[in-house]
């Protein structure tokens, strides 16, 4: 659920926007398809980042992770 005056993360926009090997392959690829899901196997397997990567570019990004109460 959108908060009024701020956008949702964008799902895989950390990927992109860091340029991961394994992404530009997945985006060369049909959604659904053989090739993707084994692509996609290494980002749910093996991922080349750590949250620590992904929650500092959300900091600099100026993300807010919010919880309801």
């Amino acid at each position: 659920m959108p908060i009024q005056g701020y956008v949702d993360y964008r799902k895989r926009e950390f990927c992109n926007d860091v340029q991961c090997p394994v992404q530009l392959e997945l985006n060369s690829e049909k959604p659904g398809s053989d090739e993707y899901e084994q692509i996609r196997q290494t980002c749910r397997d093996d991922c080349r980042f750590t949250t620590w990567h992904f929650h500092h570019w959300l900091i600099d990004k100026g993300y807010l992770i919010v919880k309801p109460e």
